[in-house]
């Protein structure tokens, strides 16, 4: 391993030692927890302080959940089958990914490394999860499914009518969009604070207009059944395939088993020890190291104060921001096509989902409401393509950082000198991927991917949790919570398996 270099903006973290963590990876380094007063450079965090600096991660998280889950499987699955079995999936899975998301986020604020590297750390090392993990992330979402059904969406406004996704202009579009998150990128300061900011827009406007749509349009009988089938527990009509209810559960919220790869932002955001560790800049920001190593506390009554703290902001961002936002995001969606359904006596399909709402709005209710969905189906989509893509960039970087001294010899400090021209290679590869398939087809092969790192992940956690430092151990009943990760979404995964290459599902719900 290449020298660590100096901590930026150490501060009154002087080093108190080392502490041994897992296999194959370098010691952390011992420094004190930052104050939130100091990373967010206020003289007290108040409930003012935390909304305006401390929120932020969990609405990028928001805005991908909301864009391929709320708006396209969901509506899918429901607009079909009705409310009945997949509002208590939907639930399930939104409650336990918050747990799984607490534990991710644990890692991260108490160590200030990134999980795909963290993930090295786990026997027999590095070599082979790092790869893995970064297996796992590409192949769920290198299909560009998310960025393929925001081109359909936009050609239809520009065009005015709904676009066949064979049509090559939806796929140009498409690569358009890829092309503005690189524009996006590079004029960020701080690329996590751009993406913190066009997320809370976006999602903000898209959540309050389906909200509005829906009380216009959605009759007091659809509300009733809408709520009462989140709440009522039931399972999945068998007329709907195992492949989207799996795609239901795996993206309800945001990617199920990979999670993982948003948390990168909370070291970046500077949560606890990531505050120590640098961060990945725009062109127009300060270039700051990305070190490669972590860093984590001593075991004393300030830092378990400290510890505890952190741990607060952490937990409103999951239940507030997070949970509260996916539930709310899935029901509003839904409500809506569940209408279309029964005023136009159709249903989506894989082919029309991305369009299907605002041409029955169309049809029912005119232009304007026609546009007015198709500009918000855009939106949700966009935001959903900004983040993933911009995931992918990081996390590859973030692990390649992290792992090889020749990579940040090659780079000289500045992960940005390979950031960006990835991206531009990332471009080409998911421009020809989106030529070969109807978008809603990417994305369920895409949701049902992430079930799959539910497999493996949650054990890794629990591997490296119970190692942390004793103030930042997780509550026993946190163990249960994540092998009920396993369980529901394995099970959906090995049900997609089947289905997907034995002739029918494992199982009929």
């Amino acid at each position: 391993m290449a020298k660590v270099i100096d901590r930026p903006d150490e501060g009154s973290g002087a080093g108190k030692g080392t502490y041994a963590l897992g296999v194959s990876r370098p010691p952390l380094e011992v420094l004190d927890l930052p104050t939130p007063e100091e990373v967010f450079g206020v003289e007290k965090v108040g409930a003012k302080e935390t909304l305006k600096y401390a929120i932020g991660p969990a609405m990028i998280a928001l805005g991908i959940s909301v864009g391929s889950g709320e708006w396209l499987l969901g509506p899918l699955a429901i607009g079909t089958g009705g409310f009945r079995g997949f509002g208590w999936v939907i639930l399930l899975s939104a409650l336990l990914q918050v747990f799984y998301c607490l534990e991710i986020g644990r890692y991260v604020v108490a160590t200030g490394e990134v999980p795909v590297v963290g993930f090295g750390r786990v026997p027999p090392g590095y070599l082979l999860w790092v790869p893995f993990a970064l297996f796992c992330l590409y192949f769920a979402n290198i299909l560009g499914g998310w960025a393929a059904a925001a081109g359909q969406g936009l050609m239809a406004i520009i065009e005015g009518e709904a676009v066949p996704t064979t049509d090559v202009r939806v796929k140009l579009v498409a690569i358009g969009l890829l092309v503005l998150v690189l524009l996006i990128t590079l004029s960020a300061n701080k690329i996590t604070r751009a993406l913190e900011l066009i997320a809370l827009g976006l999602v903000a406007f898209q959540l309050i207009t389906l909200f509005l749509i829906d009380l216009f349009v959605v009759p007091g009988s659809v509300w009733t059944e809408g709520i009462l089938g989140f709440i009522t527990p039931a399972f999945p009509p068998g007329s709907v395939s195992a492949t989207v209810v799996g795609g239901l559960a795996g993206f309800t919220a945001l990617a199920s088993g990979l999670n993982w790869y948003i948390f990168n932002h909370y070291r970046d955001k500077g949560y606890g020890m990531g505050h120590r560790m640098g961060f990945i800049a725009g062109m127009r920001g300060e270039s700051k190291d990305v070190l490669p190593v972590g860093a984590t506390f001593p075991d004393d009554a300030k830092n378990a104060a400290l510890w505890k703290r952190w741990m607060h902001f952490l937990h409103i961002e999951m239940w507030g921001v997070f949970f509260g936002g996916a539930i709310l995001g899935m029901l509003l969606p839904t409500l809506l096509m569940r209408q279309a359904v029964l005023v136009s006596g159709r249903e989506p399909t894989e082919e029309n989902l991305p369009t299907f709402i605002a041409d029955v709005m169309n049809q029912q209710y005119g232009r304007f409401l026609f546009y007015l969905v198709l500009v918000v189906g855009f939106l949700l989509l966009f935001d959903t393509q900004l983040a993933i893509f911009e995931a992918l960039v990081r996390n590859f970087v973030d692990a390649m950082n992290g792992i090889s001294g020749r990579f940040r010899t090659m780079i000289q400090g500045d992960p940005r000198r390979f950031y960006f021209p990835y991206m531009v290679f990332l471009i080409v590869v998911i421009s020809f991927i989106i030529f070969q398939s109807a978008p809603t087809t990417l994305i369920l092969i895409t949701a049902n991917m992430s079930n799959f790192g539910a497999l493996f992940f949650p054990f890794v956690l629990m591997y490296l949790n119970s190692k942390l430092p004793k103030p930042a151990r997780p509550p026993k009943y946190t163990y249960v919570m994540l092998a009920l990760n396993v369980i529901f979404f394995g099970f959906f995964f090995i049900n997609f398996v089947w289905d997907t290459f034995f002739g029918g599902p494992l199982i009929v719900l």
